[in-house]
């Protein structure tokens, strides 16, 4: 297979020369059979890079949970396609946390395929020095996917002015009666917040720190492996602060 250029859309801000000595990137086949439940957390980290490629086919009635942490210092990329049945369930929760030169990105198709499927993707990143973090997501509701239940929400925190953030939330919608939404904010650590907690005693690093760990923590919330992904979180943001 030829190495993608920036002009795919997919790989607009990967770090090609990285990625060339992982391409092609395996395909990992997840199927959940009709009525099952599946769960699975990645956790990525290190300086050396990586690539994941997951495609995910959701059976009728069935539901996966995706958790994904990057905390890589290097180039860390996760691909997630998924193909919802009918009356199936996916949800999707991910941090990317990185400082320096890291470039992590994370790039999602959601396909509602069948009707009355629910969708959910939560993705939080934290980003400083000169990182890039990305999110490139796409929610595609085919025609006959009546009922659809689908909805995006990224939001990014810059701990410095070098580094970078690129959010897209796609829908495509080819159906008629779905619910259907997706929100992206970028912005930094609100300073009247700090100042409230600055006024009530905590020193600006902790009320820093517990600011940024509660925001990382909503992509995690009800996950299997709650903790562990908290405190591997955690963890990580004490290094960029």
């Amino acid at each position: 297979m030829t190495l993608p250029t920036h002009r795919d859309e997919d790989y607009r801000y990967a770090d090609l020369d990285a990625l060339a000595p992982l391409w092609p990137v395996a395909r990992e086949e997840i199927r959940v059979a009709p009525g099952e439940s599946g769960t699975l957390s990645i956790v990525l980290g290190g300086d050396e890079a990586s690539a994941r490629h997951l495609v995910i086919d959701i059976a009728d009635g069935a539901s996966f949970d995706l958790r994904v942490l990057n905390t890589g210092t290097g180039f860390a990329r996760v691909a997630v396609d998924a193909r919802l049945g009918a009356k199936s369930d996916f949800t999707l929760g991910a941090a990317q946390l990185g400082g320096g030169t890291a470039n992590l990105e994370l790039v999602t198709e959601v396909a509602h395929l069948a009707p009355d499927a629910v969708s959910r993707q939560i993705v939080r990143s934290v980003l400083g020095g000169e990182a890039v973090g990305t999110y490139l997501g796409k929610v595609a509701v085919a025609r006959g996917a009546d009922g659809t239940d689908a909805s995006q929400s990224v939001r990014a925190m810059l701990l410095t002015r070098t580094a970078t953030v690129n959010a897209r939330p796609e829908l495509e919608i080819y159906a008629d009666d779905v619910k259907c939404a997706h929100g992206c904010a970028v912005g930094e650590l609100d300073g009247q917040a700090l100042f409230y907690m600055a006024q009530r005693g905590l020193p600006p690093e902790t009320a820093k720190r517990l600011m940024l760990q509660a925001f990382v923590a909503e992509a995690f919330v009800g996950a299997a492996d709650e903790e562990a992904l908290d405190a591997a979180s955690q963890a990580a943001l004490e290094a960029l602060l």
